[in-house]
């Protein structure tokens, strides 16, 4: 099957939007409609169901997209594989969603790298039941999520915890006036949704909600709010009194696990990454604490 066509269908699909696709693919509009209906025609299927400017997929194609996902995937890595050098004899490919890049992994990996000059790296950044999809599919090597999925086949290590603070860039510092305040609430999972709504009953609708933590302190520091952040991200803004603690909302934990395969191929730097990044969390929690 032509990749083109499958890259244009998860461009409509990302989009939800003909021109918008053609924008992002440097195509026009009318040869990403002519690929989508040599698609459909292939798979003798309806891939979206259009209603004037209202795109979306269709029974079919929702079932064609981890599909197209996986081909894509494998083809890339396929290809960068190949072209690994010889003193790169080994490539992994790491996963993680947002907010874990943003609260430990991006320093944790970058000090992995300079360990490891060896080794021919891939980092993603996805949704955590996409990252699930691609381990088991042996598209990545090693991810990093907070909901570790209940998967007999995985191999479930537990790296550490992750503290996460409320602050907030406002003088009154009680819960009461600075969570009604401007406040961002941030995806940290299942778990932290479940303590949030016990802590927070009367909570108002968030001023925004949002899967990154940078995008919620960058929104803070220009704007004013309040969010629940990791200490590691914060702790030198405490210091310099540009956040302060909310002082009588409670402090959260999340559970940080990585996820791989037992049997995968490169199981030896798997495990040793692994380690390092176990080390790593707890060396930024004993940082963040002083």
């Amino acid at each position: 099957m032509d990749t083109e066509l499958l890259k244009t269908f998860i461009e409509v699909q990302r989009t939800r939007h003909f021109g918008k696709a053609a924008e992002n693919l440097y195509l026009t509009q009318s040869a990403v409609s002519f690929r989508i209906r040599q698609l459909e025609q292939q798979l003798g299927v309806n891939l979206f169901s259009r209603y004037r400017n209202n795109i979306q997929l269709t029974a079919s194609g929702e079932r064609l997209l981890p599909h197209a996902e996986a081909m894509l995937t494998a083809l890339q890595r396929a290809k960068q594989e190949v072209a690994v050098s010889a003193e790169q004899a080994i490539q992994l490919s790491i996963a993680a969603t947002a907010n874990v890049w943003d609260a430990f992994l991006l320093q944790g990996f970058i000090n992995i790298q300079h360990s490891l000059p060896g080794l021919s790296w891939r980092a993603e950044s996805m949704g955590k039941d996409q990252i699930a999809r691609q381990v088991l599919e042996r598209h990545l090597d090693l991810a990093l999520l907070f909901d570790a999925p209940k998967v007999d086949e995985m191999q479930i290590e537990k790296l550490g915890d992750i503290k996460l603070l409320p602050v907030t860039t406002f003088n009154d510092t009680s819960a009461k006036s600075a969570m009604q305040r401007q406040y961002i609430l941030v995806d940290w999972g299942t778990a932290f949704d479940i303590q949030h709504a016990r802590f927070f009953p009367e909570l108002p609708p968030p001023y925004l909600r949002t899967g990154s933590a940078r995008i919620a302190l960058e929104l803070m520091q220009h704007s004013g709010g309040s969010a629940y952040l990791p200490d590691t991200m914060v702790h030198s803004l405490l210091a310099d009194k540009s956040l302060t603690l909310i002082n009588d909302a409670p402090v959260m934990t999340r559970e940080l696990f990585a996820i791989s395969l037992p049997k995968a191929a490169q199981r030896n730097q798997i495990s040793d990454i692994v380690t390092q990044l176990r080390t790593a969390l707890q060396t930024s929690g004993k940082s963040g604490a002083e």
